[in-house]
């Protein structure tokens, strides 16, 4: 009986995520929603930390948190 192998795993698009460009303004955005929002870790806040933070000129690239 032959001996199965098992498939190399690829990396996919689910381990990858964006990540901010610049960390210093969203450090300072997602301060600014904290205060903002009574509970934080909701869909809403972190809907309004994204939008504030492009607004404010961040952009995210794809890759693994540093």
């Amino acid at each position: 009986m032959a001996v199965k192998r098992k498939k190399p795993r690829r990396k996919s698009a689910a381990t990858k995520k964006p990540v901010p460009t610049n960390k210093r303004l969203y450090s300072a955005v997602k301060s600014s929603v904290k205060r903002k929002f009574k509970v934080y870790p909701s869909a809403y806040a972190n809907a309004f930390l994204v939008k504030e933070y492009k607004r404010r000129g961040g952009k995210y690239r794809m890759g693994v948190k540093k």
